[in-house]
């Protein structure tokens, strides 16, 4: 392994990342809030902090590996989250853990926040947050592997460590840099038109943005405490439903539907329609419990159902009501949809939607199997044969998640959450969701700092689809 080399990748990227932060600090000089200096420190601590962590490898200019990539990924997010906090202490004074924690969460597209008050919020601080949600959603190391190569470091490796799923080996495109920059594109697009389609609907110009970026990252953050219950606006909450539920598919098919001008990719794709069904199921027992409970009549049930039940099965996070006081069992179906998540390559979190796919066709074959013990029933996605290597990753996958869920309810619960607020923070912050139950319903600035420790490695291990994380743990890993 070449952590010389890993180290001179990282300064680079860390930084390209202080560059973004005169982005929000152009807002603060729009809006004469008063905050470009504060971004104008961050930028400079950032770029910095890059610059003592490159200089001393700067001449390390040797290829990378693969595992150079799970080092310099898992380094780069954590890493980004520490230097991310600056604004925050800077203009608000609040403390470390609080500031790191809301960084991580808008970096991972989580979206669980522990500041209150967003109404009467600098606008330029209330951008930043956005903006954290949209580099963290396309992946600011896939952004970044479009510019590499014109710095001599190849990126192939970085995005087989950062893209998602169990079959990350696809482009889209022959060469690495293209599918990057064709990704951008398509992110940027997308971005644009919600954005132009929330403000045409009665959003202000700056609220479009903000939110679409959100939107689009599938990351929850909101300008006002209310989130999307602030607009009161039907037209704003179904346009966002739609593209949550358009982000939440794999950007491959957005870009193979654009390049060919047809949507027959979309109808073709069997993960597509199997994450289409569990929002359809989603959203039908949500509206239909909210009707027959009496919690809504007919059209506020239908507004709020399709919403909060897009929103949370594709962990986007953002409300338009207090869910936490829906009747029974919808609070529980809501938290718990968001662990399929969005599709691989999407911006979503979760298992993802291939992941459950192929573990209850495999459950349906063994179910078969039992029937008829010697018949030969292959595994397909489609009509497409999958191999017993992915089968067995995608388990192993589920085993690792369902151990990393338990220890991580097991340590909040040591920090006297109680088990729904635990079990729910787990879940948000795993699944990259946002909104927990329980005590931390509305923000997450009363759970203990040792709490939002645990929490932020949850979003990080989340973010990194587990394995990209934990596989810095392992002795072998560090073996030459």
């Amino acid at each position: 392994m070449r952590i010389a080399a890993s180290f001179r990748v990282l300064g680079l990227l860390i930084m390209m990342f202080s560059l973004t932060m005169l982005v929000p600090m152009l807002v603060s000089f729009i809006f004469a809030d008063g905050e470009h200096n504060t971004f104008l420190i961050s930028t400079g601590w950032t770029f910095a902090g890059g610059l003592v962590i490159w200089f001393p490898a700067a001449r390390q200019k040797r290829d990378l590996s693969t595992r150079d990539g799970f080092l310099i990924t898992s380094l780069f997010w954590t890493v980004l989250g520490l230097f991310g906090a600056i604004p925050f202490m800077v203009s608000h004074d609040i403390s470390y853990y609080d500031a790191v924690f809301e960084s991580i969460s808008g970096l991972t597209t989580t979206g669980a926040t522990v500041l209150t008050g967003l109404d009467d919020m600098a606008p330029s601080i209330l951008f930043y947050r956005q903006f954290l949600q949209w580099l963290g959603g396309i992946g600011i190391v896939v952004i970044a592997v479009a510019i590499l190569p014109l710095l001599g470091i190849g990126g192939m490796q970085l995005y087989k460590a950062e893209t998602p799923g169990p079959v990350k080996d696809n482009k889209m495109t022959p060469r690495i840099t293209q599918t990057a920059k064709a990704l951008f594109i398509l992110y940027v697009v997308l971005t644009g038109i919600c954005a132009v389609s929330y403000w045409a609907a009665g959003m202000s110009a700056f609220d479009a943005i903000c939110h679409a970026f959100s939107t689009i990252a599938i990351g929850g953050f909101s300008t006002h405490d209310a989130s999307m219950g602030y607009f009161d606006n039907p037209v704003i909450w179904l346009l966002a439903s739609f593209f949550m539920f358009i982000s939440g598919l794999n950007f491959a098919l957005h870009f193979f539907s654009w390049r060919h001008r047809s949507i027959s990719h979309y109808l073709m794709d069997a993960e597509a329609g199997f994450y289409g069904s569990v929002l359809l199921a989603c959203v039908t027992i949500t509206c239909l419990y909210l009707y027959f409970s009496g919690t809504y009549s007919g059209k506020d049930a239908l507004y709020h159902g399709i919403f909060q039940a897009v929103s949370f099965a594709t962990t986007t996070g953002f409300a338009t009501t207090d869910y936490s006081s829906w009747p029974s069992f919808l609070p529980a179906l809501l938290i718990l949809s968001a662990a399929i998540g969005g599709c691989a390559g999407s911006t979503g979190g979760g298992i993802k939607v291939i992941r459950v796919m192929l573990v209850a066709k495999q459950g349906i074959r063994e179910l078969g199997q039992l029937v008829h013990p010697k018949a030969v029933i292959p595994l397909k996605i489609g009509h497409r044969r999958v191999p017993a290597t992915v089968v067995s990753a995608v388990w192993s996958f589920l085993a690792v998640y369902m151990f990393s869920f338990t220890l991580i309810l097991l340590a909040l619960m040591a920090t006297n959450l109680d088990f729904l607020s635990a079990f729910s923070a787990t879940s948000a912050s795993i699944n990259n969701l946002g909104p927990g139950l329980g005590s931390v319903a509305s923000h997450y600035g009363d759970i203990s700092p040792a709490a939002k420790i645990i929490m932020c490695f949850a979003m990080l291990l989340g973010r990194l689809e587990i394995f990209t994380l934990l596989v810095l743990f392992t002795p072998m890993f560090w073996r030459r």
